[in-house]
């Protein structure tokens, strides 16, 4: 019999390990079946901060995997959900190399779609990966994602649990703004993470930083990619935030446009692909409608179970959070110091809407850090322009065509620079002339 967490879930074996901590395979004394079990490794007031806000990420959409319940012993948490059993896009990936165009569009929109829910509820994802995208095992069938891992998942207006000069999230899916310092979450983010995974999917490569889509596609030396599915990834892995999708609505019907989404059937889409089972065989004891002899002798009666984590305190610890510093369960970022804009700035125009959207105009919003003038907020920066200035059809018959830097042009001195010249000229002269009076009269 395995280690019984909270008098109800029995952990079976251990299924993966992330960031936070152990993935186990569960059996749920109360409710009589298997249950993944992520456990804590550790608790301080910040990480169990994040656990509970993880456990209150309760969406009900067809590819967001989210927690189903919970339970606290000691210095330990655990929550629950189901099991997916195909693995990650990221094993996949790791499986069979650069995925076919139409699987990858197939993918991005199931991910996009649970985005359009998540940032409906004034959700911000943060740590959009391959690795938190899970598949059915669905074999030779059309497959189904399904986005997870909310631990550092945070709302629009929600207090962040960090503080300094720290970004969290994974290197190479980390939206550049993310970097700077007192950025708060933006839906664009998750966008851009979004974009990172197509690209990771389309070139069989986990991107690093300041990848920049055209050149890791361009690299990839792949002449099957359509160029509208070149565009819309193009789009979202922009590095200026104003130049991506204002919503992954919008990121959804460009997608759609390219007619990659149509209906076809599974081998157009899977091509040599398979979504194996990457669950193991249950260990001794265990069987599918689980425990079996000596360990089936030591289970409770299902209502002798506590009903731990069935429903969700309204309120945590609210005092502390304020003050919460501890570290996070996820990788830490350095961050780029904040800068004080010297004069006010707005969001730039937006573009014309393209006709994949219909001519519904965007709704663009200002950069969240108003007045940083950077290579990552500046329009026009080398390999940086909006993707409709590239020609994907050249890949490989031309070198990567590279927007030239315009250099900036002198700003003419102040005021009050010309001032503090003046006098400090006027000075020297004064003292000349007297040297000169005074040898003339020696």
């Amino acid at each position: 019999m395995g280690d019984v967490f909270a008098g109800r879930y029995e952990l079976v074996d251990p299924l993966g390990e992330g960031g936070a901590g152990v993935v186990w395979r569960a059996w749920d004394r109360k409710r009589q079946h298997y249950v993944a079990a992520k456990v804590l490794r550790q608790v301080d007031a910040s990480s169990l901060l994040r656990f509970m806000r993880e456990q209150s990420m309760r969406l009900d959409h067809p590819h967001v995997l989210a927690p189903t319940g919970w339970a606290g012993e000691d210095d330990k948490v655990l929550f629950t959900m189901p099991i997916v059993p195909g693995g990650s896009v990221s094993t996949l990936v790791s499986d069979f190399g650069p995925l076919p165009a139409r699987l990858t569009a197939v993918l991005l929109d199931q991910l996009l779609a649970a985005l359009e829910a998540i940032h409906a509820e004034g959700i911000v994802h943060r740590d959009i990966k391959p690795a938190n995208l899970m598949l059915d095992a669905t074999g030779r069938d059309i497959p189904r994602a399904w986005l997870g891992d909310f631990g550092i998942a945070a709302g629009d207006d929600a207090p962040r649990l960090t503080q300094g000069p720290f970004a969290m999230g994974t290197p190479g899916y980390v939206a550049p703004e993310c970097l700077h310092q007192g950025w708060q979450p933006d839906a664009r983010a998750d966008l851009y993470a979004a974009g990172m995974c197509a690209v990771e999917m389309l070139t069989g490569l986990s991107p690093e930083a300041d990848t920049h889509v055209l050149q890791a596609l361009s690299q990839a030396d792949r002449d099957d990619i359509p160029e509208g599915l070149i565009r819309v990834v193009a789009r979202l892995g922009n590095a200026v935030i104003t130049e991506r999708y204002a919503s992954a609505s919008h990121a959804r019907s460009a997608l759609a446009a390219t007619g990659l989404l149509e209906s076809s059937s599974p081998e157009d889409i899977l091509g040599e692909v398979e979504v194996f089972e990457h669950v193991p065989e249950l260990p001794e004891g265990w069987s599918p409608k689980g425990p079996m002899g000596q360990t089936a002798d030591a289970q409770p009666a299902p209502e002798e179970v506590p009903a731990t984590g069935d429903s969700l305190p309204t309120q945590l610890m609210a005092d502390t959070l304020d003050q919460t510093t501890g570290p996070s369960p996820t990788q830490v970022l350095p961050s780029q110091p904040a800068q004080q804009p010297s004069a006010p700035t707005q969001a730039p125009t937006p573009p014309s809407p393209p006709e994949s959207t219909g001519g519904q105009p965007y709704a663009y919003a200002p950069v969240p850090q108003l007045g940083l003038n950077d290579r990552n907020t500046r329009r026009g920066a080398v390999l940086q322009a909006p993707p409709e200035h590239y020609t994907p059809a050249a890949f490989g018959q031309q070198p990567f065509p590279v927007q030239p830097q315009q250099p900036s042009p002198q700003a003419p001195p102040r005021k009050g620079q010309g001032l503090a010249i003046a006098m400090i000229l006027f000075g020297l002269g004064f003292v000349v002339l007297a040297a000169v009076l005074f040898l003339a009269l020696d």
